[in-house]
């Protein structure tokens, strides 16, 4: 029996530090989903105990047909699909808009002077990532921070390899383009 057999039989059987065990494991990926998705801070925490509650409430449904981690991101993903739906936000957005329009629908509240006194790359790169839409925000994340597979994303999120694949380009292209728009090259690694 493999070990994520033994934890989730163990979990079954009632043990409470082996499912304690299961979120300390998983916590970070939840996390990446949930703050990726979600703006609204004060709701984030939230989403992230109601994923791990769903994922105690249906363990005993899961079928080991795909990883752990996969079947966990599916929640999160699911969950902040449901909790953005309830809360009108748009999920999808125009992919043929101009630039111009991307940057005024997704302009923050900070102000360009403080946004361009910083000097971390990393502050300014998440900064810009925030500002994608959802969709792209999740596939960057999964990809590069969870380091998933094409399949393991496409799972997640219910969408086919190649739109997977697609939907990746397009959003490292965006970003790219903004950060291009934006700084000078000298600009983001001072």
């Amino acid at each position: 029996m493999t070990e994520t057999h033994e934890l989730i039989k163990r979990i079954l059987a009632g043990e409470t530090a082996a499912f304690r065990s299961l979120i300390l494991a998983y916590q970070r990926l939840v996390s990446h989903i949930v703050f990726r998705m979600v703006s609204n801070a004060a709701d984030r925490e939230d989403l992230c105990q109601d994923v791990f509650i769903k994922v105690y409430q249906n363990l005993g449904g899961f079928q080991f047909e795909s990883k752990i981690s996969t079947w966990i991101a599916k929640i999160a993903y699911n969950t902040c699909i449901n909790y953005l739906k309830k809360k009108k936000v748009p999920l999808y957005d125009d992919l043929t808009a101009t630039e111009e329009s991307i940057e005024n629908k997704f302009s923050g509240d900070d102000s360009s002077d403080a946004f361009a006194l910083s000097s971390d790359i990393n502050s300014r790169l998440q900064q810009e990532i925030a500002k994608l839409p959802v969709q792209y925000r999740t596939i960057l994340t999964l990809y590069h921070l969870d380091e998933m597979s094409y399949a393991e994303i496409s799972e997640v999120l219910g969408m086919p390899d190649g739109t997977v694949k697609n939907y990746l380009f397009r959003a490292r292209k965006l970003l790219k383009d903004r950060l291009n728009s934006k700084y000078q090259v000298e600009e983001l690694w001072q």
